[in-house]
């Protein structure tokens, strides 16, 4: 077997694979309905792929890299925290859209385990968390507002897959309720109003309204006001 034949059997094995996975979301797949459909014996899988946990996880990865490349068409906005949005409901969508994949990628769980290919949108999770961080409008570190945006969007996607109904109403309420909470602009606590929390968000929201520059400086300038007159300060 050649180099691109092999390389080719193996893909054609993970389309397949996927193929079932995505006409059945949820279900067990046999691994003799997956080499029945390339034309291959049993033996070429287990070379391939070791076992069938070899095989899921190779189908884990190819989710992902759908995944990533629906992220990668969204241009950044240069507001992190829009750009927050943008990517939780871009995460919904596709797990609405490949139920299948998703509950894979995210609903099976092995302790202890978390599959590698999972590393490159949790990159570009914390990416823009630290950018927030970077520009004063985290009340959390950046890691665990990373964490918590996570645990959410996955939670709100799963349970909207469960119950085979897409309930956007309740994933926008839980959106903004965990950007509340990481950026510290819940109603409880922003009842006395937040100007200054007002101000970043809207420069950030349109850094072309004061210029790139200026929109960092007044960032800086509120983040120092905040800082200076908390309590004990």
């Amino acid at each position: 077997m050649t180099e691109v034949q092999h390389s080719d059997t193996r893909t054609r094995l993970i389309d397949a694979a996927a193929d079932l996975v995505a006409a059945a979301p949820g279900e067990d797949f046999s691994l003799r309905a997956v080499c029945d459909a390339v034309g291959v014996k049993m033996p070429t899988l287990y070379h391939f792929f070791g076992n069938k946990q070899g095989l899921v996880d190779a189908v884990v990865e190819h989710g992902f890299e759908m995944y990533v490349a629906t992220k990668t068409v969204t241009e950044p906005t240069g507001d992190p925290i829009q750009d927050l949005r943008t990517g939780w409901d871009a995460h919904v969508a596709f797990g609405l859209e490949n139920p299948g994949f998703y509950t894979l990628m995210y609903g099976t769980v092995r302790p202890g385990h978390s599959p590698a290919a999972q590393s490159r949108p949790s990159q570009m999770l914390h990416d823009l968390t630290r950018r927030a961080q970077e520009q004063g409008r985290l009340v959390v570190p950046a890691e665990q507002a990373a964490a918590h945006v996570l645990a959410t969007n996955v939670g709100v996607t799963l349970h909207q897959i469960i119950a085979s109904v897409e309930d956007r109403p309740l994933s926008i309420a839980v959106r903004e309720g965990v950007i509340a909470a990481v950026t510290g602009t819940s109603p409880r606590a922003g009842t006395d109003g937040d100007l200054g929390h007002d101000l970043v968000e809207q420069a950030a929201a349109h850094p072309g309204l004061l210029g790139a520059a200026e929109t960092r400086l007044l960032i800086e300038w509120v983040r120092r006001l905040r800082e200076a007159t908390q309590p004990g300060k």
